[in-house]
């Protein structure tokens, strides 16, 4: 016997299809009916696990075999630690920004705001490395800003020596 006649003697044995309803299938089934035929066994499944109030209720032989998976919500609950006492260095910050260096000023800011904000929280590591970042910043920007005057001092010192050495009878 060859692999084709094994083949065809072997061929599957197709069952009959389901029973239909007797209505049109673009009518709506009745709500309070229930399923039309037995529900099919689910590999250890109860064989209704969702309860009678989820019920589905769906047309025969449009899919009405399947059960939604239903979810009831979870409620999610943030505790709150005590507030961190951290300085942010908000006004020192906006001194910076305002009168030495407006970029490194800027970022000390938002650092500052960034350091409340962890200090509500009661994020003790946070409020900690943004208060420290704040505090750098806005020494950084002092120190650039000092810088920057300085510089200016000593250039219109010497624009004004170059004048005064130009009209010596000034």
């Amino acid at each position: 016997m060859s692999n084709y006649e094994r083949l065809k003697d072997d061929s599957p044995i197709t069952q009959n299809p389901p029973p239909y309803s007797d209505k049109d299938s673009h009518e709506d089934p009745e709500p309070t009916k229930p399923l039309i035929g037995p529900e099919p066994h689910r590999m250890g499944w109860p064989s209704n696990p969702v309860p009678s109030q989820y019920q589905h209720y769906g047309a025969a032989g449009a899919g009405s075999h399947q059960v939604p998976i239903l979810q009831l919500p979870q409620t999610t609950i943030l505790i709150r630690g005590p507030p961190a006492n951290e300085p942010d260095y908000l006004a020192y910050s906006i001194c910076t920004m305002l009168c030495c260096c407006l970029p490194l000023g800027i970022a000390a800011l938002i650092y500052s705001m960034q350091t409340r904000e962890a200090n509500l929280n009661g994020d003790v590591i946070a409020a900690k490395r943004n208060s420290r970042m704040a505090r750098l910043l806005a020494n950084t920007a002092l120190g650039v800003g000092c810088v920057f005057v300085v510089v200016y001092i000593i250039i219109l010192a010497i624009m004004y020596t170059n004048v005064k050495n130009q009209h010596p009878h000034n």
